[in-house]
């Protein structure tokens, strides 16, 4: 009986669509180096050939990563390629380890955003609106500018705010924009849009924390001067 060909299989058990559905933590060790060399031999499967592989190494992946590309290139359908793409992932995966955490930035006040904000956009000759989506403990998960353009102000669409946050799994957000022309004062739009992210936050069930106006020296708060 000839083997099936992994693009044969059904496709809830092919290693890239049961990634890209469940995520790369419900693979097995065989399942992610097959999605790594992409083919097995004529005999083999790619996942077939990665646990015959990983079986010799007492399926131990420090093990794996102790061969060489020659050791490698032995197994039937490993190739120079293949192995160094082996060795390759099992270097990230030790440099990995020895990296530390990214630490990161704590936004959970008005002066932190403008602190971290500012050096983005003191030298803006227009008006740029920023999106900071945080975790639970005010940690910047990412910041995304949503619009650009406009001396007085800036268009900005509320449903591309909501999705960011929702793809990103924030808890939080704030936003921030600058006034180019040094002005703090918010303006009836700013007044307006700040009013519409809360609506939106509030039926998404995330905390809207601030809108904070910056200029070069200077800051406008919502929460802090009690409109939020």
């Amino acid at each position: 009986m000839s083997k099936l060909n992994i693009n044969q299989w059904a496709e809830e058990d092919r290693p890239r669509e049961k990634m890209e559905r469940q995520g790369a933590q419900t693979l097995t060790d065989a399942e992610l180096l097959a999605i790594l060399v992409g083919s097995g031999s004529p005999q083999e499967d790619a996942v077939s050939l990665m646990k015959h592989i990983l079986a010799d190494c007492n399926n131990n992946l420090n093990t794996l990563g102790k061969l060489t590309i020659r050791d490698l290139c032995k197994y039937n359908g490993v190739g120079p390629a293949k192995a160094i793409t082996i060795l390759a992932a099992c270097e990230l995966g030790k440099r990995r380890q020895m990296d530390k955490p990214e630490e990161r930035p704590d936004l959970g006040t008005a002066t932190k955003i403008y602190n971290h904000m500012h050096p983005v956009l003191q030298d803006c000759d227009v008006e740029e609106f920023w999106l900071l989506l945080m975790n639970q403990n005010y940690r910047l998960i990412k910041k995304i500018r949503i619009s650009h353009g406009g001396i007085t102000e800036t268009a900005v669409d509320i449903r591309i705010i909501m999705r960011e946050a929702v793809l990103a799994n924030a808890t939080i957000l704030a936003v921030c924009h600058n006034h180019p022309s040094g002005n703090l004062r918010p303006s009836t739009h700013d007044n307006d849009l700040t009013v519409q992210i809360q609506r939106a936050c509030q039926l998404m069930r995330i905390h809207f924390m601030d809108h904070v106006i910056l200029t070069d020296g200077s800051y406008f708060s919502y929460l802090e001067t009690g409109r939020l």
